[in-house]
């Protein structure tokens, strides 16, 4: 589907360095960003205490989470669990004090505001169930990047399946780098949001790719640059209406979806714009400079065998 037809193929690779320049610099300060400062990882990776809450009527977050931080708690998460009416509440725990302590006294700040608060239920996360998260986050994102490398490199060629590791890489790095930077919370949703942005880069790339290889196929007399300018420019529309109907859902629940999805749709919409840009800008010349050509999508032709004597 074309809501619109660009008639004049533009010059992507014409400004391939430039872009790669650009690239470069903005990974390098998210590889910094995340070397200094480092993430600023939630209750799910550090450890801390979880509560279960109860109202009596619906429980307004925002409400909760300014009586919480009046009260001292600033480094909250509070979300709604099963009903409007249910509460779950998530904080690190001090050094010298246990969940119980600590529950106790967030009780007493809540029951300031509301008396009919009602405690259900205490868990105490610790950090060592963190540390198995975060490797097990870790183990994932290489799991998925190892296997669609092995999936470009047997569907394409092996230099596409580099041009495509390298734009992923590119895109993860950089959403790290940022919520390092601003020092945002990390969480599993956060982590989810990555793994999401894997799937969604490499699957605006292997369209990319997909029409860079019929082109080897249909304009066998284009130099490379150009035909790669002209398998991004026919793909042009797809990418922009795909990315504008994703964004628009994923602004939903960047500005409807409160506190508990916003990190989660933060982390996909900044994605979702470095994601577009690798791979037209990022995976696409990394293809070119590898010397890909015509001949590595031609069938060798079979010599004809001679026949015995």
């Amino acid at each position: 589907m074309e809501f619109f037809k660009i008639k004049r193929d533009l010059h992507f690779m014409r400004y391939a360095k430039a872009t790669a320049i650009i690239s470069a610099l903005t990974f390098i300060a998210a590889v910094a960003a995340l070397g200094i400062r480092g993430l600023n990882f939630g209750v799910d990776f550090t450890g801390g205490t979880v509560m279960e809450l109860h109202y009596t009527q619906t429980a307004d977050l925002s409400s909760i989470r300014q009586v919480l931080a009046q009260g001292g708690y600033h480094d909250v998460r509070v979300q709604n669990f099963g009903t409007s009416r249910d509460v779950l509440i998530r904080l690190q725990s001090g050094k010298n004090e246990s969940s119980a302590k600590l529950s106790d006294k967030v009780l007493k700040v809540l029951h300031r505001a509301d008396a009919s608060v009602q405690l259900r239920r205490v868990e105490f996360i610790g950090p060592q169930v963190g540390k198995e998260l975060f490797a097990n986050g870790a183990l994932a994102l290489l799991v998925v990047s190892i296997g669609i490398m092995l999936y470009l490199a047997l569907r394409f060629e092996w230099r596409f399946a580099v041009g495509a590791i390298v734009a992923m890489v590119h895109d993860v790095v950089i959403v790290l780098g940022i919520f390092a930077f601003f020092h945002w919370e990390f969480s599993l949703t956060v982590l989810a949001a990555v793994l999401a942005i894997l799937g969604y880069s490499v699957n605006d790339t292997v369209v990319v790719f997909d029409r860079i290889r019929e082109n080897f196929r249909k304009m066998r007399k284009t130099p490379v640059p150009q035909l790669i300018d002209n398998a991004i420019t026919r793909t042009l529309s797809r990418t922009i209406i795909t990315h504008l109907t994703t964004q628009l859902m994923v602004f939903s629940m960047l500005f409807l979806g409160g506190q508990t999805l916003f990190y989660f749709a933060l982390a996909l919409t900044i994605g979702i714009v470095f994601g577009t840009y690798s791979s037209v800008l990022v995976a696409s010349p990394i293809v070119m400079w590898l010397g890909i050509s015509r001949e590595d999508f031609m069938k060798s032709e079979k010599k004809p065998v001679d026949a015995a004597p």
